[in-house]
């Protein structure tokens, strides 16, 4: 029987990052993953194949609407689907290929097969063809999540969707319905909406994106409505069904009454589960919560010593880089280091365009907290570069403390925000006041000088170019 000091169930951005951690640690490292292919939902069916769909979808948009105004006049333009999803896929590949080698390259030894605890210490791997039965001093359980349904609605993947079916759609659908106004829904909406789908988004609260800066929301709505979104905010939907190939949506608003929307497909876009089916957690008494997270202290442990949880499966937001400073931060406590992560300056960025980005307190919360601030503003419209660009809608918020100017919160829509956001970040790290920032040089013509100038309104100075 094998032996290790680590282990890591998942091999998704969480886990691979903290096997690399591990071994660089000089630990003997092992890494379990269920499917062929490593890098886990984020790689292989998750922000990776979105993110290359996007970008194609964003070209095509663009050559449609913005060319002509370049300069650039086409003939002919058309959509290569087939090719576009090809793309999409060889993207994915050459990801998953560059995992499989940083693994070798680290000498981590990698099982592929479905992992399930005997003990504490040792772990069963059930493949294709045989099982495995391994034992390691410490376990890290990294196995992502799911995506989500709602109570009556039974996915067939075929016209009731969720995002893995969405990203290999063998068609572009003329009538895309989403249930879930959220990052998911709206980015594959996007997607299919540059390519001249009619998308219409269903959703229970009042605004989309409800869990970031209402502000961002109301922007985003907007700009997406001229792409030809249609919204149904504060819709519960009570039933899906499907006759043949259409999909019909049943939903009732807040006064009870009830709509019925009619589609090609629907796409079922109302979070993600934990996955933890059929780990044996209950067989070395791990404990989960009311809703299926692994239970874990300060340190990411579990109450079972030795074995960790980080990523999807724990508490908090349910994103890739989480997961990775997560994964870092377990190893590093492991070996014996001291590491920190500030839970609070964790981005949240929606790759739509423009993108949409977010860190630190919501306005929102500020008040529900009672705390006093102060907000600064600057509109990309007065932006030179996004002129240039043609990129004008949106803007830079900057929410300081009114009584030490430290910034508390930076939420932007706008080009090449999900890039601009780690200036925030940094900033907020090293617990910078919005002056700071706005004496900092922003090289010029640049999107970043956004961020300067929204600094500049926030301390009570008048931004420059507005």
């Amino acid at each position: 029987m094998e032996k290790f000091d680590v282990t890591i169930i998942g091999s998704g951005p969480g886990g691979y990052v903290a096997a690399i951690r591990c071994a660089q640690l000089g630990m003997k490292t092992a890494i379990i993953e269920r499917y062929p292919s490593l890098g886990g939902t984020c790689l292989n069916v998750g922000c990776i194949p979105s993110k290359a769909l996007l970008d194609s979808s964003e070209h095509f948009y663009n050559a449609a609407h913005n060319f002509k105004t370049h300069g650039i006049d086409l003939k002919d333009l058309r959509v290569n689907f087939s090719n576009m999803i090809g793309r999409k896929e060889e993207v994915v590949k050459q990801n998953t290929e560059g995992i499989r080698f940083l693994m070798k390259k680290n000498k981590i030894t990698v099982f592929i097969g479905h992992a399930s605890f005997l003990s504490k210490n040792s772990l069963e791997i059930k493949g294709k063809d045989e099982s495995t039965i391994i034992e390691s001093a410490k376990i890290i359980i990294a196995t992502g999540s799911k995506p989500a349904t709602l109570p009556g609605i039974e996915i067939d993947k075929k016209r009731i969707i969720t995002s893995t079916e969405a990203l290999k759609l063998t068609e572009i659908p003329g009538n895309l319905i989403i249930i879930g106004g959220g990052v998911i829904g709206l980015e594959l909406g996007s997607v299919y909406a540059r390519l001249g789908t009619k998308v219409t988004v269903v959703e229970f609260t009042d605004s989309i994106i409800s869990t970031m800066d209402r502000s961002l929301g109301k922007e985003l709505q907007k700009v997406l409505r001229k792409e030809g979104f249609e919204f149904f905010l504060g819709h519960k939907v009570t039933g899906v069904s499907t006759k043949g190939k259409e999909v019909t949506i049943k939903a009732v608003n807040e006064k009870g009454e009830t709509i019925n929307l009619k589609g090609d497909y629907c796409l079922v876009a109302v979070g993600r589960r934990p996955y933890t089916d059929n780990l044996g957690l209950e067989k070395v008494g791990v404990k989960v919560d009311a809703k299926g997270k692994i239970v874990t202290d300060d340190h990411l442990q579990t109450n079972v010593s030795g074995i960790y949880a980080i990523g999807d499966v724990v508490n908090g937001v349910m994103l890739a880089h989480k997961a990775e400073e997560e994964g870092v931060f377990v190893a590093e406590i492991i070996g014996g280091q001291k590491p920190h992560i500030n839970y609070n300056l964790i981005p949240g960025v929606v790759y739509t365009w423009p993108e949409v980005a977010s860190v630190g307190a919501t306005e929102e919360q500020l008040k529900v907290a009672g705390r006093k601030y102060k907000t600064g503003s600057f509109p990309f419209k007065a932006s030179g570069r996004a002129r240039a660009s043609m990129d004008t809608d949106g803007f830079i918020k900057v929410l300081a403390d009114e009584a030490t100017d430290e910034i508390l919160g930076v939420h932007m829509i706008g080009p090449r925000a999900a890039d601009m956001i780690a200036e925030a970040v940094v900033a907020m790290e090293f617990r910078a006041s919005a002056e700071d920032v706005a004496r900092m040089s922003h090289a010029h013509p640049t999107y970043s000088e956004a961020m300067k100038e929204a600094c500049l309104d926030a301390t009570g100075k008048r931004a420059l170019h507005i």
